[in-house]
């Protein structure tokens, strides 16, 4: 169950499932009652505050009426996956958020928040965090064979 602290995760690898929804039920309650909320929220941080929560959340909600929001909500999924070196699983991101807009949403806000990222506090809250999470330290080399 989610504890509100980041968890340890391995690098390039999702830290929950795309139907792990219920290992943090205050998300799952997001998503389910207002998901343009809960992805105005996690857009905002992933695109590290040049989209604002009001903005994506409002999009996402006028696209949610037109029937066509997960080519909109898709392209963030790809964002948080650059970000974090994740794979593109079960398939890909346009078929998730086609077939399970909700189950992706959670499993997005949650990737954030078990990388001790809370979208709830947006950009400005996270800046440091966010950048701490993303900058990749370079793999250790072997010394060099000497004579």
């Amino acid at each position: 169950m989610y504890n509100g602290d980041a968890k340890p995760h391995p690098h390039g690898q999702w830290t929950t499932g795309l139907c792990d929804c219920c290992e943090d039920p205050g998300n799952c309650c997001l998503t389910c009652c207002c998901p343009c909320v809960a992805f105005g929220q996690s857009a905002e941080v992933i695109d590290k505050g040049n989209t604002s929560c009001a903005c994506a959340g409002l999009v996402f909600y006028v696209l949610s009426y037109v029937g066509c929001v997960c080519l909109y909500s898709f392209t963030y999924r790809g964002k948080l996956r650059g970000l974090f070196n994740l794979p593109e699983e079960p398939c890909n991101d346009c078929c998730i958020h086609f077939w399970c807009t909700s189950c992706a949403l959670c499993q997005e806000y949650r990737e954030l928040k078990n990388r001790g990222i809370h979208p709830s506090l947006g950009w400005t809250g996270n800046e440091e965090n966010m950048n701490r999470a993303t900058t990749q330290v370079p793999p250790k080399v072997a010394p060099a064979m000497t004579r």
